[in-house]
């Protein structure tokens, strides 16, 4: 097990890709994903034909404070916001069946791209974000905040996850899985992913196929369990 842990640490490392199962006791999905830092249009070609799922960008908490990002949740349940906007009150999340919250904040474009749909596009993004994560996170907040307004807008294509503070001992989701493993990894803790489905879409693909298929391709597959235990 320690040995399939570690060939799927040093695969990320490399920019190669990874599977990575949550739970059964949470989404039973599993994902497949890719350091950020490293994608290339290719990156995005594999996961929109591979998985089926939301493509999706997992950043650890000190990214999101860097840049001053916010969980959409706390901005729908502003009491300010909600007395301009009413429609709001209706629409809060409150019945997750697999957690109390989510870990959704902005999606964001590139300021370069075009639509921010195509996989160049969707590359651009991803791929600068994790870069100057890495160029602002010694410096102050205000710069960083006016470096990532320099370079990305909001809406854009590429939906963005914040990991809880805490990382893996309070949240034990996708977005905390995903930015343990590039942290194990040295990589910067910004990962790009998608979930896998089933070929007609219908449920997440199974464990078992999962399994399969990332065997098939020589990709590591991992479960979140034994990835916490590296962690820990």
């Amino acid at each position: 097990m320690e040995d399939r842990v570690d060939a799927a640490i040093s695969a990320f490392k490399q920019g190669l890709p990874v599977c990575l199962f949550d739970a059964d006791y949470r989404e039973g999905e599993t994902d497949l994903l890719f350091s950020a830092q490293h994608t290339t249009p290719q990156t995005m070609r594999t996961l929109r034909k591979e998985c089926g799922g939301l493509l999706f960008l997992a950043i650890g908490n000190e990214v999101g404070e860097t840049f001053g990002l916010p969980f959409l949740q706390d901005i729908y349940t502003n009491d300010e916001l909600i007395r301009k906007y009413p429609t709001l009150q209706f629409l809060i999340t409150n019945d997750l069946q697999y957690d109390s919250r989510s870990a959704f904040t902005l999606s964001l474009n590139h300021r370069d791209t075009f639509t921010g749909i195509t996989d160049r596009d969707r590359a651009l993004t991803t791929r600068r974000f994790a870069e100057l994560y890495i160029e602002c996170r010694t410096q102050t907040p205000e710069y960083s905040r006016e470096r990532l307004g320099e370079e990305f807008r909001t809406p854009g294509h590429i939906p963005v996850c914040r990991e809880s503070k805490g990382g893996l001992t309070t949240r034990q989701g996708h977005t905390e899985l995903a930015v343990g493993l590039a942290r194990l990894a040295g990589v910067s803790p910004v990962v790009i992913g998608a979930e896998m489905l089933e070929p007609d879409g219908d449920y997440a693909l199974s464990v078992e196929d999962a399994k399969i298929w990332a065997s098939k391709r020589k990709i590591p597959f991992l479960t979140g369990e034994e990835l916490i235990r590296k962690v820990d």
